[in-house]
């Protein structure tokens, strides 16, 4: 099996490697580093990997053909990386995407990253339910929002692949990511981030949002539910939810558990959660569970504890 992954050298694309070299596959990683780390971690691994500007249509020269499997993960992500730099955020995830879209050839079957973050308006607005099934409507609450900027630019994203994969003869699947975690996923992320802050032993320590919910999905999980798809022909054409629905926890004890974990007593401020967060959050996994049997195996306790663990040897 040829395997293609588009911003591979970032967390989820690292893991996926992983996984799927495990498999027996063939991958060639592309990557600019912007993001994605070139270290020890990608060394590590037994793949290709190239080093190209996706944005640009010359980034595809080096680029041959002839893949089985091709995951578009390559994008801007995390809260703090958007609202720094929204227009920064539309033009890599767009151009990256629709250059990707010009260059495949007919039958090479396409991954496409999306997001929960497509539901945040519809949430927010009290007009999509939680948990949250992909059947319902798509909106956008506030355009000037520099947050909505990546939920835009996956929404234009699943549009381009949905109709110009009909138009070249691209077999595909889109996963809507919710609230992956795990090691080297960065700094800009709600876990990461409060676990270094405990290990940096902060006091007193700040918490926005407490009473908001997530449910979250540890990486090695959402890699078994991406890999399940694309081997899946019933999958194809299907817009599917990738996440872990079984622990959703309030960020308030998410918080508790980081700093029992990491043995740090601080005393705790609450502060309200940043403007345009989503109160609750929480993936319908029917349709993913239906279609290959999928079940999370890690729970929040485990996946915490990895994650930290791995920060606290990292930094």
């Amino acid at each position: 099996m040829k395997t293609l992954i588009l911003g591979g050298a970032g967390f989820i694309g690292l893991h996926l490697t992983r996984r799927l070299l495990a498999e027996g596959h063939a991958v060639t990683i592309v990557d600019d580093f912007s993001r994605g780390r070139n270290d020890p971690d990608l060394a590590s691994v037994d793949a290709e990997v190239l080093h190209a500007d996706l944005t640009e249509p010359a980034g595809y020269r080096d680029i041959p053909h002839g893949w089985d499997q091709v995951y578009m993960l390559a994008a801007v992500v995390g809260v703090r990386n958007v609202d720094k730099d929204p227009a920064r955020a539309i033009r890599i995830n767009c151009l990256a995407l629709l250059n990707t879209l010009d260059w495949m050839r007919p039958g090479e079957r396409l991954f496409f990253a999306s997001t929960s973050e497509v539901y945040a308006g519809g949430v927010s607005a009290g007009t999509v339910p939680v948990p949250t099934p992909e059947t319902v409507p798509l909106t956008v609450e506030d355009i000037t929002a520099p947050r909505f900027a990546y939920g835009t630019s996956k929404m234009l994203g699943e549009a381009a692949v949905t109709h110009t994969a009909r138009a070249k003869g691209l077999p595909y699947v889109i996963g809507r990511f919710h609230n992956v975690y795990g090691p080297r996923m960065g700094a800009a992320h709600v876990i990461p981030e409060v676990a270094l802050r405990a290990l940096r032993h902060e006091d007193p320590f700040t918490v926005f949002g407490a009473d908001q919910s997530r449910a979250f999905c540890y990486v090695d999980d959402a890699v078994e539910a991406v890999h399940r798809l694309m081997a899946n022909e019933a999958a194809g054409g299907r817009i599917v939810h990738i996440g872990d629905d079984t622990e959703e926890t309030n960020i308030g004890d998410l918080i508790k558990l980081i700093l029992h974990i990491t043995g740090h007593n601080p005393e705790v401020v609450y502060r309200p959660a940043p403007p345009h967060s989503v109160a609750r959050r929480c993936p319908d996994l029917t349709r993913l569970r239906s279609l290959t049997g999928y079940a999370p195996t890690v729970s929040l306790d485990e996946g915490v504890r990895r994650t930290v663990d791995w920060y606290a040897q990292h930094g």
